[in-house]
């Protein structure tokens, strides 16, 4: 009665499994067609819904095309290195919104924390004198323990982002205006660090051009080792032809950038830092423990704790860096404006920091983004104001426009994750 059952070596099953060809990840072959392969698989991405920072890059390139043929200023040296001074403080808070999107929530206090910081530091040094080292540490600290407790609520307790850090949002704004007391506004004198910290430029064009040859250094030698050490692993990793081309596009950008700085009054320190903690953050990110748990997580939560990650752990400290980075940006905007008033981190700064971290091609869904997402949404926010006050426009337009750019930043956010979908890959 078992004559007619297919056993499993019987000829019939047997025969298609010896004719399939095993199922190879087309990525794992690009290393080895070269140029071609990089080609076959930027065209992949692209109809997978991976465009990465494409469409930035696209806009920024169309927002100071349509700004330069409108009014040639805009394009001029000077404007383009106030530009880079300009978009600092909003950049660096949107560095930390950065770290909670990748988790797939939102952090509606940063600008509060950002006054509330940048007020604690002005009514500390100049007010009751303590040394503005110290006050300068004492703010960025109080930013990092309010975003914890923020984290806190949310981790431990159970209360969602959003109502934490609406709650944080008018908390914290009214503890700034209660630091500040009757007067409203404490004055920040041009000689004191948080000033200098923005203000300071170094004149001599060596500088600019020593920071583009030390970054693009640093670039060669990561992509070296990296390749080295996956090539040792066994894995896929980057020819020596592909580090060679990208360190020499990389490079063209860097020193680019240092000759339109030169040509006005060179490197802004601002600037500098800027750069500097993005790529020791990007490093946290891309090359840590830490950083592939932040990743994990904001991708898929349950497979996260089954692998072990303290879930907890990872969402306390995302909202305790997007505080520290709210404190550091609102510090730096302080010095931009020398005071901390009751305005101090309101108006449209939380949506401008916001729709920086989501226009540079970090995803609201959450496990996907990246640090250098903050420069490029702050870069593309900063030309558009900058680019409506030289052409004498109104606040209201600015704030339509702004709107539609952040509406077409997440639209192109919904349509790549659903194309990943479609193509298996999310």
């Amino acid at each position: 009665m078992s004559r007619d059952r297919r056993g499993p070596d019987d000829a019939s099953t047997q025969e298609p499994a010896r004719d399939a060809l095993p199922a190879v990840d087309t990525r794992l072959l690009v290393r080895e067609e070269g140029v071609r392969g990089y080609l076959r698989e930027f065209g992949r991405k692209l109809r997978s819904g991976e465009l990465g920072s494409l469409p930035v890059v696209v806009a920024v390139i169309v927002i100071w095309t349509v700004f330069g043929s409108l009014n040639s200023t805009f394009l001029s040296a000077q404007n383009l290195s106030d530009l880079s001074q300009q978009i600092v403080g909003t950049g660096m808070i949107a560095v930390g919104i950065v770290f909670v999107l990748l988790l797939g929530e939102i952090d509606l206090s940063v600008g509060s924390v950002s006054g509330l910081c940048a007020a604690l530091f002005a009514v500390l040094n100049v007010l009751n004198g303590v040394n503005e080292w110290l006050a300068l540490l004492i703010a960025i600290a109080g930013g990092a323990a309010v975003g914890l407790v923020q984290g806190f609520f949310f981790a431990k307790v159970g209360v969602p982002a959003f109502v934490v850090t609406l709650a944080g949002n008018l908390a914290w704004n009214g503890l700034m205006l209660q630091i500040l007391g009757s007067s409203g506004t404490v004055n920040i004198p041009s000689e004191s660090v948080v000033s200098k910290l923005y203000s300071t430029i170094f004149h001599s064009p060596v500088a600019a051009y020593l920071a583009a040859a030390v970054g693009v250094g640093l670039l060669l030698a990561a992509s070296l080792l990296d390749a080295g050490r996956r090539k040792a692993a066994g894995v896929p990793f980057r020819p020596l032809g592909e580090i060679v081309l990208r360190t020499v596009v990389i490079a063209a950008i860097a020193f680019t950038a240092a000759y339109i700085l030169n040509l006005y009054q060179g490197l802004p320190l601002a600037l500098l830092i800027f750069l500097i903690l993005l790529v020791i953050l990007d490093f946290v990110l891309r090359r840590t423990t830490y950083g592939r748990q932040v990743f994990a997580v904001g991708g898929n939560i349950e497979g996260a704790r089954r692998a072990g990650i303290s879930v907890p752990f990872v969402r306390m400290s995302v909202f305790s860096i997007a505080g520290t980075m709210a404190a550091v940006g609102g510090v730096f905007l302080a010095g931009q404006i020398q005071s901390a008033s009751q305005t101090s981190g309101g108006g449209n700064l939380l949506m401008n920091v916001i729709a920086a971290a989501v226009i540079g091609g970090t995803s609201l869904f959450g496990g996907r983004g990246s640090v250098w997402s903050a420069l490029l949404g702050a870069l593309v926010i900063g030309s558009i104001q900058s680019g409506m006050n030289i052409m004498g426009l109104s606040n209201a337009i600015q704030f339509m426009i702004t709107g539609a750019v952040l509406l077409a930043a997440v639209v192109v956010d919904s349509l790549s994750r659903r194309s990943q979908k479609a193509a298996g890959r999310a």
